[in-house]
């Protein structure tokens, strides 16, 4: 591979943003973290009237702009109702798979920005109890918060100043192994965001610009599909980092990056796609080309929303996407070298 990709950092650096809560839309918690990130490396971080993140590089050549995406938001949870007997029912944020969240621990963040944790169960939560507890279905109108607090009422609950409306986090869970896999809820899509610092401190530290005036963007709402249907004027160019998939379709694996030719919706810009693939060629890359099916991002919400520019998509294949994922620091490598090797032109 052309590039030495600091491993150590890429990991540190996902370990501290995906312990920070930033559930679709909730970007007061990772915002601070991304100034603090981008200040190591002498950068200043601007927002747009949606919270979205940006940091914008200069070029060799600025005559042209192009932005590489990393959405910060995650699936999350939102409080719509708490029962008479204190137990406190969710709407989803994103693509949910309860049956993966039975068992979690949440933290529910009040309005006056106090944190409660709680069990997300099933209300058929126990063999020994409830004869449908192997059976019934996993979804919104079964699964609750048991609330690691003293309550039985909802009054109770309302006394510790929750109410409807509140914004629930899963915990991550991370787990880093001695042989390079990444263990860890939103990988999707905070390990991009890992790897976007990552080149820029690549970039930095060897006193390199990227070829062109390039804007990296965090938003908090792909997970709804409303991401960065909002991109700068100047804008060419949107190239989406986020995650691949594994399985029977795919020739993408948990050690390569995958390159999107086509989402659930439309296919990526044939002429910028083919580009992609030859920077991952000359980086020495591993990589994969692959067609995703219930899957979109950023680069497409874009296009939709008629922004005028083009758009492909590349990142870290996951197994259990929306789940427990998993990946390897392989993958991860992978991505970063492509990103660098995009930014630079070579």
């Amino acid at each position: 591979m052309k590039f030495q990709i600091d491993e150590q950092f890429l990991i540190d650096c996902f370990r501290d943003v995906v312990s920070v809560p930033s559930p679709v839309g909730f970007s007061e918690r990772l915002n601070p973290l991304l100034e603090e990130y981008a200040a190591r490396f002498g950068c200043r971080v601007t927002y747009d009237h949606k919270n979205t993140a940006y940091i914008t590089l200069e070029g060799e050549e600025p005559g042209k702009t192009v932005l590489i995406g990393a959405h910060a938001d995650t699936i999350g949870l939102m409080v719509r109702r708490i029962d008479k007997d204190g137990m406190i029912r969710v709407r989803q944020l994103g693509g949910v798979n309860y049956a993966s969240l039975e068992g979690e621990t949440v933290t529910i963040h009040t309005r006056d920005g106090r944190d409660y944790t709680g069990l997300f169960a099933c209300q058929s939560h126990s063999v020994h109890v409830f004869d449908d507890a192997r059976t019934l279905p996993r979804d919104e109108n079964t699964m609750m918060i048991i609330l690691d607090e003293k309550v039985s009422s909802k009054e109770d609950v309302n006394a510790l100043g929750i109410r409807n409306g509140d914004y629930v986090s899963i915990d991550p869970r991370c787990q880093y192994t001695k042989n390079g896999y990444l263990k860890s809820r939103f990988i999707d899509d905070k390990a991009a965001v890992a790897c976007v610092f990552t080149m820029l401190k690549y970039l930095t530290e060897n006193g390199l610009k990227p070829k062109h005036t390039t804007i990296l963007a965090f938003p908090y709402g792909e997970e709804i599909g409303l991401g960065d249907t909002y991109v700068p004027a100047d804008v060419s160019e949107y190239v989406a980092v986020d995650i691949g998939l594994i399985g029977p379709d795919y020739d993408g694996n948990e050690y390569c990056v995958s390159i999107c030719a086509k989402d659930a919706s439309a296919p990526y810009d044939y002429a910028l796609t083919n580009r992609i693939i030859q920077y991952a060629e000359k980086a020495g890359c591993d990589y994969a080309v692959d067609v995703f099916y219930r899957y979109g991002t950023d680069g497409n919400a874009a296009m939709k929303a008629g922004n005028n520019l083009r758009a492909a998509a590349f990142g870290m294949p996951v197994y259990c996407s929306h789940g427990m994922e998993r990946t390897h620091i392989s993958s991860l490598r992978n991505t970063t070298a492509l990103l660098l090797a995009y930014a630079l032109d070579i």
